[in-house]
């Protein structure tokens, strides 16, 4: 932070200015001595009129209307604003170099483990505040505000941010104290759902339908009229199986589905025909993840592949760092970081604009157990969930730009998937042995809410409809349940559908702005 100094008018005037009173003291000065001869009195008289001859200019402004200057108050100092300033993440800036080499070249300074760890806990909870609108390379003090028209509009401002302060507390404990269902909304069967904690088996698209994997055959159910067809069959005198399904964002009637030969096949589901079969990998494939046109496919054997499907020779790169199976694989929202956890207990992140560095970005090895779930933050691209299985059981939240882990909540059961909730800047995870659920999370606290039990065996995956309200999770129990549990009221849904307008209409203005330039 620069410091400055501004001089102000009434500073420039005490220093141009000098009063007829400091001239007076000095004629006195000068007549001390009564004794003195006439020339002595009469160079007095001449000094005299030296001093009190009148300017040809007045050097103070001396008419009655003071000049405000631009910006409605004359300040003689300045205070620093703290109402835009974060005081606890200003400290921790100002004193992070510091208190590292406190630490580090004191020799009289004993601190145990547990003080360390008390340290560590608050900088990752300063760090997770500042990555929570607080930018990383904001000013740690602002010396002023916005210049406003007047002083009574600051006012009006003021006032205006006081109320909107209040609303926010109120709508916040209205968020909190808003009600969850505890049962589920719709239960419907999910016959031979194969009990394999690495596999993929269901996805929501954003046209309303509900893939669904059952062993040998592929389902499709239309969320908005309740319809069930069948989309697909592998060979029963096979022990084939699926093993893996994935919508295109883009284009929602194509479904990429990945099975036990080592293929990942892309069909149309309103023509309900394979369009294309995509053969590279030599295990089977048990995640998929999209790209725009980038398909994206995790095998056994720890090797990732991109594929570009616009292409014949569709297999553009590979990524190969784990030792076992890939059981969870997602872009970010914003498409340029890759996220891959395996049954080696690790978490890889990859930089689309490094595919050309044969080493991810970041390696996490923090969990003890096999990661499945993973998943990005909807409003911040740089954090990301992850969750371990049976041996571990911990949440970890991630900031993927410095690779620290902003927070830790251990869950106490096998976690299979996570899910963000952007209407209710929320977390929901589901879980296997021991506890057979659901769990509702507020982020950035990672309070628990609610659980949500049913599932009579271990929940194997979650995915979340396209509205955002419902999550559908599928279990060992053979059994696919929707819960409701982050619906919206109709003022918060035309609230809603008015902001995805006007993001749409910003997107399309920065599109056609790039085009013209």
């Amino acid at each position: 932070m620069e410091n400055y100094y501004k001089k102000t008018p009434s500073e420039n005037k005490f220093l141009t200015f000098v009063t007829p009173s400091v001239a007076l003291s000095n004629s006195n000065k000068v007549n001390t001595n009564h004794n003195n001869t006439k020339n002595n009195t009469n160079n007095n008289n001449a000094l005299k009129k030296i001093l009190f001859k009148t300017p040809n200019k007045t050097p103070l402004d001396l008419s009655s209307k003071k000049k405000t200057p631009h910006g409605g108050c004359i300040n003689d100092r300045y205070i620093p604003n703290r109402n835009g300033s974060n005081m606890e993440a200003s400290y921790h800036l100002l004193q992070n170099t510091n208190s590292k080499e406190n630490i580090q070249h004191d020799s009289n300074t004993n601190i145990d483990n547990h003080q360390l760890s008390l340290v560590d806990n608050i900088k990752r909870k300063l760090i997770a505040d500042t990555c929570n609108g607080i930018q990383e390379n904001s000013k740690i003090l602002n010396l002023h505000m916005k210049q406003t028209s007047s002083s009574s509009s600051s006012f009006e401002t003021d006032q205006c941010n006081s109320v909107e302060n209040i609303k926010s507390i109120y709508s916040l404990k209205k968020a909190i104290q808003r009600t969850i269902p505890s049962s589920p909304e719709r239960i419907l069967d999910a016959p031979e759902f194969r009990d394999d904690y690495y596999l993929n088996l269901i996805d929501w698209s954003s046209s309303n339908f509900l893939a669904v994997a059952l062993h040998k055959e592929l389902y499709l159910w239309n969320a908005a009229g309740g319809e069930i067809s069948q989309l697909l069959s592998m060979d029963e005198d096979t022990s084939d199986y699926i093993t893996s399904t994935a919508w295109n964002p883009i284009k929602d009637n194509v479904l990429a589905v990945g099975n036990s030969k080592s293929l990942v096949e892309l069909w149309d589901v309103e023509k309900q025909i394979c369009i294309r079969k995509l053969k590279s990998h030599l295990t089977r494939v048990g995640s998929l993840a999209w790209n725009h046109h980038i398909l994206t496919s995790g095998s056994r054997s720890g090797v990732i592949h991109h594929h570009d499907v616009r292409v014949q020779s569709h297999h553009v790169a590979t990524l190969k760092l784990h030792e076992q199976e890939v059981c969870g694989l997602k872009w970010s929202h914003d498409g340029r970081y890759l996220a891959s956890g395996a049954n080696d207990n690790q978490v890889s992140i990859w930089d689309l604009n490094m595919s050309h560095e044969v080493n991810p970005l970041f390696l996490f090895k923090e969990h003890t157990a096999a990661v499945k779930a993973v998943s990005w933050c909807p409003w911040q691209n740089n954090v990301l969930a992850t969750g371990g299985g049976t041996a571990d059981g911990k949440i970890k939240i991630w900031n993927i730009y410095n690779g620290n882990v902003l927070q830790t909540v251990d869950a106490k059961s096998q976690i299979s998937s996570i899910i963000w909730s952007k209407d209710f800047k929320e977390i929901i995870s589901s879980h296997g042995y021991s506890l057979n659920q659901l769990t509702v999370w507020k982020y950035p606290e990672m309070v628990r809410i609610c659980d949500l039990s049913g599932h009579t065996s271990r929940v194997l995956m979650m995915t979340m409809s396209p509205d955002q309200e419902t999550v559908a999770s599928a279990g060992a129990d053979e059994t696919l349940r929707l819960w409701k549990c982050f619906g919206l009221n109709d003022k918060q849904r035309k609230a809603k559908k008015n902001q995805l307008l006007t993001d749409k209409k910003s997107a399309i203005h920065t599109s056609l702005s790039s085009c013209i330039r």
